[in-house]
């Protein structure tokens, strides 16, 4: 019955005024770039800066045909070009790579491809999760 009690007690705390509500569905519902957008709006407009979060960026371009592949050895890059039909499994396999990422971060990089998924990782890592995600369905690309 303990339980029952500290949960009540946490729907009690977590009740918020209409303002607040509003605001919360607002924000539910922008897309990643917005969300960053709003972090460095108000990081500017409070003077206040918070941790830096893994989360990718889009990227510009994908590579010109011809383009060859990075050394083994170097540091590579890992761009999502396509999150495929079941953006369910490419959704696990982006938190599995980056466990950093929340559901809506890695829903946002399936939804705004292309996507930089890894940036300069070592060749082992980006090749694993250039399989996970390729396996998972997803189109991906090595820079």
């Amino acid at each position: 019955m303990a339980d029952d009690k500290t949960v009540k007690e946490e729907k009690k705390e977590s009740k918020v005024s209409s303002k607040v509500e509003k605001l919360v569905s607002e924000i539910a519902e922008l897309s990643v770039m917005d969300l960053s957008e709003l972090v460095k709006a108000l990081q500017e407009k409070l003077g206040v800066s918070a941790a830096p979060v893994a989360a990718a960026a889009p990227v510009a371009a994908a590579a010109p045909e011809g383009a060859q592949a990075p050394a083994a050895g170097a540091n590579q890059t890992v761009i999502m070009t396509n999150a495929g039909s079941e953006k369910i499994a490419v959704i696990k396999a982006l938190r599995e790579i980056n466990q950093n990422l929340t559901l809506m971060d890695a829903k946002g990089m399936t939804d705004s491809v292309p996507a930089e998924i890894l940036k300069d990782a070592k060749a082992e890592d980006a090749k694993d999760a250039s399989e996970k995600l390729k396996a998972a369905g997803a189109t991906v690309e090595l820079k």
